[in-house]
């Protein structure tokens, strides 16, 4: 494992692209190790993503580091990514503990921890030659894709938020990509935020005060070219903009 932590962590600092892993992790509990690994030798964690394929699928997650983590900004720059693909998600600050323990937390008890809720982008990205173009569980183990995490200014009233039935309309320099009801291929996120407490933070000891957990896109992922300007509209969460340039 420990070559490809140091591939991984490599091609990040060169930007010197990976056409492979020497040693492709052979399974996920493998590809969370090195996922770990990474993690632990970027930084602090201050963040999660998590997804899942189906509502009925196992959740699958990776670590965020606070390098990679920004707040109310409406620009990056281009030069910190090798491609810029762009997801419009929901993202649900915690405000206090939920550390590791036998008896699973409840969903109640899960939302009775969180703090706020935002809008979010989050930036794919990749360390590989070509994003897409490795097997499953190498992308898994290089933080599912991660590049970046721009959270929004929080919502008024999160309890009331429905967010299965939320309006998602991403726009492009202007033109409309992707315009949904929901839109999360998981279903609905507090499933995914009960599944971290329970298992995928477990590594990390939990998930703890402060700490941003994003649910996963709303709108697809939509690569976009450097200058361009995105503009998230959500039903009721408000509107985000980013420019990447």
């Amino acid at each position: 494992m420990t070559d490809t932590v140091e591939a991984l962590i490599e091609a990040r600092e060169t930007h010197q692209w990976l056409t492979g892993l020497d040693n492709r992790p052979a399974t996920e509990a493998e590809a969370y190790e090195i996922q770990d690994a990474v993690a632990r030798r970027l930084g602090p964690v201050t963040a999660w993503k998590v997804g899942a394929a189906t509502p009925d699928a196992e959740p699958f997650r990776a670590p965020i580091n606070a390098a990679t983590v920004f707040e109310n900004t409406d620009y990056l720059p281009a030069k910190i990514f090798q491609v810029i693909g762009v997801e419009a998600e929901i993202a649900y600050r915690f405000a206090r503990d939920l550390p590791v323990r036998e008896q699973p937390y409840s969903r109640e008890e899960v939302l009775a921890a969180v703090a706020s809720v935002h809008p979010a982008w989050e930036i794919v990205d990749t360390r590989f030659a070509g994003f897409g173009s490795q097997d499953r569980l190498s992308h898994m183990a290089d933080q599912f894709n991660h590049g970046a995490l721009i959270v929004g200014p929080a919502i008024a009233d999160w309890r009331a938020l429905d967010p299965v039935k939320e309006t998602v309309t991403l726009e492009i320099d202007g033109e409309t990509k992707v315009d949904v009801v929901g839109g999360n291929s998981a279903g609905d996120p507090v499933r995914l935020l009960v599944w971290m407490a329970n298992v995928g933070a477990r590594s990390f000891g939990g998930l703890h005060e402060g700490e941003v957990v994003t649910t996963g896109s709303c709108t697809g992922t939509i690569f976009v070219e450097p200058g361009s300007k995105s503009v998230a509209r959500y039903g009721t969460m408000g509107t985000i903009t980013l420019k990447v340039d």
